[in-house]
């Protein structure tokens, strides 16, 4: 659903200490700071006692316009006060993604049957090419076993992930261009180039999806230059040949195996690159003139960046009403709410003293993303130990 909030982003320049004296004019260029209703400094054991408070921020280009701020947000830490905050979340930077895992196991398969594996993947590159994402099916014919006079009942596991995995790992072919290079097309992508396959423990066929590539960086600065993507999959084994039906159905019939997903993909959170895109979206919302971004830099003399490139940022945002709604004419519409965005170095000073700012005025935020989560896998001739670890860091 699309968020029409008129938005306010903060960047806290990394090194640039939260405003502690003075007023709203007294900001240097960049820093960032908390003020009552007279533009007085507040700090976290003020801002709590104040009527309603403004987030602003000094400029470099103060021709014809003063700090950047907020508007009014009427704090509430208690029960028993009003407030016209509406929501006030945290997102924690997490600055690489994380790939999305499925183990098959529980295998039901006879001598000599025909296995189908079905592998259907999403993500905005993905759906672009396929119709219902890419969807690919190998078949294999189950390794035959020598048991005596008496037939075995099942296969051996192991061989069948083997040869399993060596149909998935099979390279697509290239075709032959008229002028005698060789290419490729969507219909001959091979799966490695999104997978990796991993035979855990002769009982578990675990598949892993790879990091998506990265989009082209634009040098125009009226572009979008940061795109993000994730890829999700769904797997399905059963008996028999592949079939058109796979193209569009969830699921299959005859299924032999359980496919289950220990990790789900994610986006990364909080990058600098992230935050840059940010900066140009809200661009207009917080310009005193020259509300528009151009392509040519001398048109741009109001534009700044306080990102820090490489940095990870933790993210605060707040939604609010109009503090006084006597102010408002009636009228056949649906009021805009405000929202103020503060991104801030994560685990530095400035982080912690804006989280006990807001903290003291609004109450502990909800964190949306938690901590960031590192998988490792390690592989045992008994089975696979999966473990997850939380961080308060960033992933490795």
């Amino acid at each position: 659903m699309a968020d029409f909030s008129l938005t306010t982003l903060f960047v806290v320049p990394v090194g640039t200490a939260i405003a502690s004296a003075g007023s709203t004019q007294d900001l240097t260029a960049g820093q960032v700071g908390f003020f009552s209703q007279a533009y007085a400094v507040l700090t976290s054991g003020t801002i709590a006692a104040a009527d309603y408070f403004y987030v602003a921020q000094g400029r470099t280009n103060t021709y014809l316009q003063g700090s950047k701020r907020s508007d009014k947000i009427k704090g509430c830490p208690s029960a028993n006060c009003k407030s016209n905050v509406t929501e006030f979340y945290k997102v924690t930077g997490c600055p690489t993604p994380v790939n999305q895992i499925i183990d098959i196991a529980s295998w039901n398969v006879k001598c000599g049957e025909e296995v189908t594996l079905t592998i259907r993947a999403h993500s905005s590159y993905l759906d672009s090419l396929y119709f219902n994402g890419l969807t690919r099916s190998v078949t294999v014919v189950a390794p035959c076993c020598v048991c005596g006079a008496d037939a075995c009942a099942t296969v051996d596991v192991g061989d069948l992930i083997d040869e399993i995995i060596a149909a998935l790992e099979e390279v697509a072919p290239n075709y032959l261009l008229p002028d005698g290079y060789t290419g490729s097309n969507p219909d001959n992508i091979s799966l490695s180039d999104f997978f990796t396959f991993t035979n855990v423990g002769d009982t578990t066929l675990r598949i892993e999806g790879k990091a998506l590539t990265t989009y082209g960086q634009a040098c125009d600065v009226s572009a979008f230059p940061y795109e993000y993507d994730r890829m999700w999959f769904r797997t399905f084994v059963y008996s028999g040949p592949a079939t058109t039906a796979d193209f569009i159905v969830s699921d299959a019939c005859n299924i032999v195996a359980v496919s289950t997903t220990i990790q789900n993909s994610n986006y990364a959170k909080g990058t600098a690159a992230e935050i840059i895109q940010m900066e140009k979206n809200y661009y207009s919302y917080q310009a005193g003139y020259l509300k528009h971004l151009y392509r040519m830099a001398g048109y741009n003399g109001n534009y700044e960046s306080w990102v820090t490139a490489g940095t990870t940022y933790d993210t605060y945002y707040i939604k609010f009403n109009d503090y006084d709604k006597s102010l408002q004419n009636w009228g056949d519409y649906v009021p805009e709410d405000n929202m103020v965005i503060i991104a801030v170095q994560k685990g530095s000073t400035e982080a912690t003293a804006v989280s006990d700012m807001l903290t003291a005025a609004l109450g502990a935020p909800v964190d949306e993303s938690g901590a960031c989560v590192t998988t490792t896998s390690t592989t045992t001739a008994a089975a696979s130990t999966t473990t997850t670890t939380t961080t308060a860091g960033e992933q490795t």
